[in-house]
């Protein structure tokens, strides 16, 4: 048993905005994974936790072979209609439905640490890659580093409360606790880099679709209403607004490379 019906069920819950509005912020991310591993043609790429696909998308553009796996259906009904060539799957990141030693890279971008037991999870990253490949954990920067931490505050102010001793956004964002949970999933840690990684929206509205379509949004919005939860971001979305009507937040966020 792991999160997966759980997680596919909120982060299913308004795929197309999510696919649309939020995803998109994260491609400074993946243009950063990309220049740190150097993606080769006929590469073999997993992305755990895949989303509606758009970094399989990216690889795929640089010749790469690419598969992932979410637990929301209707994200991976967006993920294949965009990459037609791909090999997308819905299913449980702690029981990978791949072969071992099959590929050349594995992602997770925002993504293990929702699993019911996140090492576990790794291990199974660690068993579908090839001895000479890599893998990518990738999770928020510190808070302090990152502008939209205050909307998620107000977000979460509408979320029931977390069980005792359950990690927040940035549980994994100090020195030391990725290079920690990736060792003790039998991984090398080799590398640690930080991305600026602004979130960039056409409108506060915008921005506030945005936020609403993730997963915490979409339990917020299903306890709360949509008014309420739009009174609760509006506001914390007020000092990120430019002249031109645009919404920007500046943001950090890591990724770590390990071999397994």
């Amino acid at each position: 048993m792991g999160s997966a019906l759980m997680q596919g069920d909120v982060w299913g819950g308004s795929a197309q905005e999510w696919a649309e509005l939020h995803e998109p912020v994260f491609i400074p991310m993946y243009e950063a994974v990309f220049t740190s591993v150097r993606v080769r043609t006929g590469w073999q790429v997993l992305d755990v936790g895949c989303g509606s696909g758009l970094f399989c998308h990216l690889a795929a553009k640089r010749d790469a072979q690419v598969a992932g796996i979410d637990a929301a259906p209707k994200l991976i009904e967006i993920a294949k209609s965009r990459t037609l060539s791909g090999d997308f799957r819905v299913g449980e990141m702690e029981e990978l439905p791949f072969a071992d030693g099959l590929f050349d890279l594995v992602t997770g971008f925002n993504s293990f640490q929702y699993a019911s037991d996140p090492v576990n999870a790794l291990q199974q990253a660690r068993r579908v890659v090839k001895p000479t490949g890599k893998i990518i954990m990738a999770v928020w920067g510190l808070a302090r580093d990152c502008q939209a931490a205050s909307v998620l505050k107000a977000l979460s102010s509408l979320l029931p409360p977390p069980p005792p001793g359950a990690p927040g956004p940035f549980a994994l964002s100090e020195p030391g606790v990725l290079e920690n949970m990736l060792s003790r999933a039998g991984l090398k840690p080799e590398q640690a880099v930080d991305v600026d990684t602004p979130f960039v929206f056409s409108s506060a509205d915008t921005a506030c679709r945005a936020f609403m379509a993730s997963g915490p949004g979409i339990i917020a919005l299903r306890r709360n209403g949509e008014e309420k939860l739009r009174a609760a971001i509006m506001p914390a979305l007020a000092a990120f607004k430019h002249p031109d009507g645009t919404c920007r937040m500046e943001n950090k966020f890591k990724f770590m490379l390990a071999a397994p």
